[in-house]
């Protein structure tokens, strides 16, 4: 037939392996506008299956097979596949496919071996302290240098048609490569691995080494190259670090066993424990004075702090850092790093991986543990080497929006990881996995958890299994607003930033609307006792802060009310929304900036410290709260130990109708352990009534202004004057000063 001239003809070697038994088929081929198709039948067979050799007049069409003889049936579903030629430079073709799917490849797809990957795997000489991807079963995923300095890789990839390794230690050389040498080729094998399918590709070399930079080499089931082949050469998924190259972002063989670890008596502390401060690796040092420029933004400039004293000093011991994932967008004032692009490897720009690692040594060694965050929603638009690797179906190729197997959909930032799939759950689940074994990192805080970005049994899952590996794990989740499903059974669930309360605060705070939360006072109590009455089951399910990463500092929001932009209230509302976040139920987190007051906007992670920081007097205000958070049981007072005396809700003598808040909590038997706790958010002064449950005297060990703590911490004292002395537990005509707040401990009868 003659469907058209002045096209280019193809010689086309189709082969197929009929896995539908189809009697005698055969290949029929519609061109576009032709009035009846090509019928061609098989002109042989081969170790695949079928072979058939065509002249056709067009390179375009569409093909399916049908039975021969007048027999019913085609494959699949009577679909047409879409063909266009594998490679423009060629004058013919040679494909192979299959009668179980749509699939064209461009070589001959290898057969599955007989032993499956973990049965290989399980016979591998392993390092210790390397983590070896075992998530949904032990799949070897990676590269990984053996005891025995041989070095296995493993890729996942269900709809290959072959892969092979290509790396400086070979020259890069594959099929593909423009002088190909087979005798230095490093072609992987294909195992049954993930649910029991042939889809995870392994091979072992005695050519590689630590330091090698590599990629797989993929054909079939992967997007058309700029020549229309079928094939990919693609950055590892779970590389563990990338190439100085940016243009390149060669995967490298990295060795996690070589550095000395010198926590081994560090314990996470439990999660009622914790006083967070939310960090940029880069922001944290590049404005400091005081850290060696050439430090400046990197890890090694962290650790240094670190070392110095500086948290020992301030008190806070968790270090929330933000991502630490490999992102292409460079360093900068506003680059925050929630763009990943891998998850496994570390930001370049922070320093080498044992750099993180001696920055994690010497938090856990001033007594200070170490979070990640890990944004698994979403991924970078830039480079992103997990778009298009794996399609689940060849028309997935045509449409933009299509990412393959790692994606569905789109948030607010960009396209949506495939959360909801196991095989994208494992890869994720792995990351944090290795963050523990090779980088002893306490657990992670998970961006933009709700569940219209993230299924939420991904996370139920991902909790279960790193229990599993370390039974006291940190997780924390931005669950914007907040969902009750991921308290778990309460104790054991996720922590979440408190979006009510942050929100709260800062309305009562600038005394006017947060966006659409009003400075309501009858939302005191509840964002007060850990977001109770708004989702949380525990108060370990509750972070509550007042700044973040995401948030305008308070003398930022403060200073949009023209009544309230002066420096003398933005200093006033910045302690008291800090002091708020301290003595609240539930875990406080500060942002790094926050204990000198920091003006800015949201998103910026630059600021030029103060030298040196305890010259700044916000900060020593800040450190001694801090401490006395962390000293007294009776600051954050668990569930069924609060009892109120001050609030919106109460009457006129004891806060009603103003928004004020105060509480008594005593978490045992010793009066000792009593602490009263008092808020006044309005903008004036407010005489109440104090229900303090015990007659003596109790000491002030902070207010605004001043903060000192009883011997051996402080000076403070029974027979200081600022101290409140009742003979029945009660102290009338209290004087609340506008914007103030107070801590008052029992110290001794009357």
């Amino acid at each position: 037939m003659s469907p058209g001239a002045g096209h280019m003809a193809l010689a086309l070697t189709l082969h197929y392996d009929n896995a539908l038994h189809l009697p005698a088929p055969r290949l029929e081929v519609r061109f576009a506008g032709a009035p009846a198709p090509e019928v061609i039948a098989a002109s042989g067979d081969d170790a695949f299956g079928l072979v058939y050799r065509a002249e056709l007049a067009r390179s375009e069409f569409r093909f399916r097979f049908v039975a021969g003889s007048g027999a019913p049936g085609a494959d699949p579903a009577r679909a047409f596949r879409p063909f266009r030629t594998l490679d423009r430079r060629a004058e013919a073709d040679e494909v192979w496919c299959s009668g179980h799917h749509a699939f064209l490849y461009p070589v001959a797809p290898r057969g599955a071996e007989a032993r499956s990957a973990p049965e290989v795997l399980g016979a591998l000489p392993w390092k210790p302290g390397a983590y070896v991807p075992a998530s949904g079963g032990l799949s070897g995923l990676g590269a990984h240098v053996l005891a025995d300095g041989r070095v296995s890789f493993g890729l996942y990839h269900p709809t290959a048609a072959r892969v092979w390794v290509v790396g400086s230690f070979n020259d890069w050389q594959w099929p593909g490569h423009e002088a190909p040498e087979p005798a230095r080729f490093l072609e992987c094998a294909r195992h049954r691995g993930w649910f029991g399918a042939a889809n995870t590709w392994l091979a072992v070399s005695d050519r590689a080494r630590a330091g090698d930079e590599y990629k797989f080499a993929i054909a079939g089931g992967v997007p058309r190259d700029g020549d229309g082949r079928l094939t990919r050469v693609a950055t590892d998924p779970y590389a563990r670090q990338l190439g100085p190259h940016t243009g390149f972002n060669n995967a490298v063989i990295a060795d996690p066993t070589g550095y000395a670890w010198g926590d081994d008596t560090w314990r996470t502390p439990d999660v009622g424990a914790l006083v967070l401060y939310e960090l940029s690796v880069y922001g944290f040092t590049e404005g400091d004075g005081d850290v060696e420029p050439a430090l400046h933004g990197r890890f090694a400039g962290v650790a240094e702090r670190v070392r110095r004293g500086y948290f020992a000093t301030l008190g806070a011991n968790a270090l929330s850092l933000m991502p630490l994932a490999e992102v292409p967008s460079p360093q900068g004032p506003r680059s925050l790093g929630y763009d990943p692009s891998l998850y496994g490897a570390v930001e370049r720009d922070f320093g080498e991986p044992d750099d993180l690692r001696a920055l994690v040594d010497a938090a856990h060694q001033a007594g200070v543990a170490v979070l990640i965050d890990q944004v698994f929603n979403h991924t970078s638009n830039d480079f992103n080497p997990l778009w298009g690797l794996i399609l689940e179906d060849p028309a997935e190729e045509a449409d933009p929006r299509e990412g393959g197997l790692y994606f569905n959909g789109a948030t607010d930032w960009g396209n949506r990881v495939a959360t909801e799939k196991l095989d994208v759950q494992s890869l994720l689940i792995d990351a944090c996995a290795q963050a523990i074994v090779e980088y002893h990192v306490d657990g992670f805080r998970f961006d933009a958890t709700h569940s219209r970005w993230m299924d939420h049994g991904f996370l139920r899952r991902l909790a279960a299994e790193l229990r599993r590996l370390k039974p006291d794990v940190v997780l924390i989740a931005e669950n914007l607003p907040n969902e009750a499903d991921l308290n778990l059974e309460g104790w054991n669930g996720f922590a979440q930033w408190s979006d009510p309360f942050h929100d709260t605060v800062k309305a009562l705070l600038r005394e006017g609307p947060f966006g659409d939360t009003p400075p309501d006072a009858e939302r005191l109590a509840g964002v007060m006792y850990f977001s109770r009455a708004h989702f949380a089951g525990h108060t370990n399910n509750t972070v509550n802060y007042s700044e973040s990463h995401d948030e305008t500092s308070i003398p930022f929001e403060v200073g949009t009310n023209p009544l309230l932009a002066h420096p003398a209230a933005k200093d006033r509302k910045g302690r008291l929304g800090l002091f708020t976040a301290l003595v609240a139920l539930g875990q406080p987190m500060l942002y790094m900036g926050q204990e000198f007051n920091v003006e800015r906007d949201r998103n910026e992670v630059s600021f030029r410290w103060p030298s040196p920081p305890e010259s700044s007097g916000f900060f020593q205000w800040t450190r001694r709260v801090i401490h006395l958070r962390r000293r007294y049981p009776g600051l954050p007072a668990g569930d069924g130990r609060l009892a109120w005396i001050l609030g919106p809700w109460m009457d006129e003598r004891h806060g009603g109708g103003r928004r004020v808040a105060g509480w008594r909590a005593r978490p045992g038997p010793d009066a000792h352990e009593a602490m009263v706790v008092l808020l006044n958010f309005e903008g004036h002064e407010v005489l109440v009534d104090l229900e303090l449950g015990l007659p003596g005297i109790w000491v002030k060990l902070a207010d605004m202004d001043r903060v000192d703590d009883i011997a051996p911490a402080g000076g403070n004292g029974a027979s200081d004057p600022t101290a409140l002395r009742s003979a029945d537990g009660r102290f009338g005509g209290f004087a609340l000063p506008p914007s103030s707040g107070f801590v008052y401990k029992w110290e001794a009868p009357g």
